[in-house]
């Protein structure tokens, strides 16, 4: 019995992967540069004093129609010199704006609350909320932006990592992986998840869903906005896989710090709809039971672990091309080892403890 349920779940997963690979490749139309709507970029900044510079130079750089874009900077009550550098570097910049965070006053906690305070000072038609570890293309904007013909509420972009170490190329296909599932599934008509440092959404579509006020408090607020929108059920939801949408950032220094994030985004991932659980389960049993397989059939469990992992190699091919990062595919062997354990591990954990930690702030 236990041979047929492995069977099942690993072709219900290589059926999985192959719907997400085509819907990843679908596209959509964009508005020219004189159509695009006014835009505001907002970044919530805590203690980012060793990157926040490299954040804003890339930002300075961001290619927008004039008098269109505005970029609001949050400063989330720093302890560190985060404030001092952005103040010296926005002092003759009028596109920038910056916010003092202040104390949450209600539910709203973390980077939540610093999002909201950026809120209420856009002005822009559509939001684009980035990281302050982030550094992104001079056509992210418009290349978001631009996705937002008649109908749509809510685009994606795909988030890359600093290279450099199997460390670091290790966690940079973890994230190509994850956010063209991100892109695979929603193309596919399923909205479950998208990244915060690389998305945009109308500001009418967010107004409607009541805003983080009206939420539940999540560890996880990108995804919990993509369901409010989606929830709405009038608008559209969009994922391209664009290079020009392309953003990088930095990757997690240690295994504590990497644990810590995994942790974060798995909690997040367990309040996703019925479907997106049937998902997440798939992914996690298509890798967790084979291994556990090898115990009473190793030949048989290591053709199927085979598969997965071929399965895993295209999709992640068919991505990396699209965003001209192909060579970093030699990073593979290392993601692949990382990922079998961490999505067999990562259950367990959650199991005994569901507190998470984010800029020194625990939840």
């Amino acid at each position: 019995m236990f041979e047929i349920v492995v069977f099942a779940v690993v072709a219900f997963y290589i059926c999985q992967t192959l719907v997400y690979l085509i819907a990843s490749h679908k596209r959509f139309p964009a508005l020219p540069d004189d159509q695009l709507p006014t835009a505001s970029v907002i970044v919530a900044a805590r203690n980012e004093e060793k990157d926040i510079l490299r954040c804003l130079e890339a930002l300075d750089k961001l290619e927008y129609p004039y008098g269109k874009l505005e970029i609001i900077i949050v400063d989330d009550r720093s302890t560190d010199s985060t404030g001092k550098i952005i103040d010296e570097f926005i002092a003759d910049k009028k596109r920038f704006i910056k916010v003092h965070g202040v104390e949450p006053v209600n539910h709203l906690r973390g980077k939540t609350n610093a999002l909201v305070q950026g809120l209420n000072r856009a002005t822009g038609e559509v939001i684009l909320t980035t990281d302050a570890d982030c550094a992104v293309n001079p056509l992210w904007a418009k290349s978001l932006a631009s996705r937002f013909t008649e109908g749509v509420g809510l685009c994606g972009g795909i988030t890359s990592q600093q290279r450099g170490s199997i460390w670091n190329g290790m966690q940079h296909l973890d994230f190509i992986y994850l956010l063209g599932a991100g892109s695979g599934t929603i193309n596919a008509g399923i909205p479950l998840s998208v990244i915060g440092n690389n998305m945009a959404y109308l500001r009418k579509a967010y107004n409607e869903t009541g805003g983080y006020e009206n939420m539940p408090f999540s560890v996880t607020e990108d995804s919990q906005l993509l369901a409010a929108i989606s929830a709405l059920g009038k608008y559209k939801i969009v994922f391209p896989v664009d290079r020009n949408g392309l953003i990088e950032s930095m990757p997690e220094p240690d295994m504590t710090s990497l644990f810590r994030q995994k942790k974060r985004w798995s909690l997040g991932g367990t309040r996703v709809p019925f479907h997106g659980v049937l998902v997440l389960v798939t992914s996690v049993a298509a890798h967790s039971l084979p291994l556990i397989f090898l115990f009473f059939n190793p030949p048989v469990a290591g053709l199927l672990i085979l598969a997965v992992v071929l399965f895993d190699l295209l999709f992640l091919i068919s991505l990396l091309s699209r965003v001209g990062m192909l060579p970093t595919i030699k990073y593979f062997p290392f993601f692949e080892i990382y990922y079998f354990f961490y999505v067999t591990f990562m259950p367990l954990v959650l199991l005994f403890s569901r507190s998470v930690e984010w800029k020194g702030r625990k939840f």
